[in-house]
């Protein structure tokens, strides 16, 4: 087992894209960043942490929600700068819109469609302002 491998925080000003997968159906629900920090919490309590950069803050993913996403597996990419984690997505949602996946709008060659499942209205959950 390689153990030699780290994460190499230093091409993007310290921090490192997450790509997070559902572990089951591989659906992909969204893409965040991760400073340290957050990969630390994240390793810890295994559940995913990441970096808010328009906030500037460490994130405890569905700390408000309660739509955590639980680690099943992580996978470190060839140049040690991006992380994949499949995770368990608690509650079916992990979009702030309320939709499973951020990824939720498809091009149709002359527009959006909104093509992905809303499971949570997010004014119920994080108030209307």
């Amino acid at each position: 087992m390689e153990k030699e491998a780290s994460l190499d925080f230093a091409k993007l000003g310290g921090l490192v894209p997450a790509i997070v997968q559902d572990a089951v159906t591989g659906d992909v629900l969204m893409v965040a960043f991760m400073n340290q920090e957050a990969w630390e919490q994240t390793l810890k309590t295994g559940e995913a942490h990441y970096f808010s950069r328009s906030r500037q803050t460490l994130w405890h993913k569905g700390g408000t929600s309660g739509h955590v996403q639980r680690v099943r597996e992580i996978f470190l990419d060839c140049d040690a700068d991006t992380v994949l984690l499949k995770v368990e997505q608690v509650g079916g949602a992990a979009c702030h819109t309320g939709h499973r996946s951020c990824f939720h709008r498809r091009w149709r060659g002359d527009g959006w469609q909104e093509v992905g499942e809303k499971v949570f209205d997010p004014k119920e959950v994080y108030g209307s302002g």
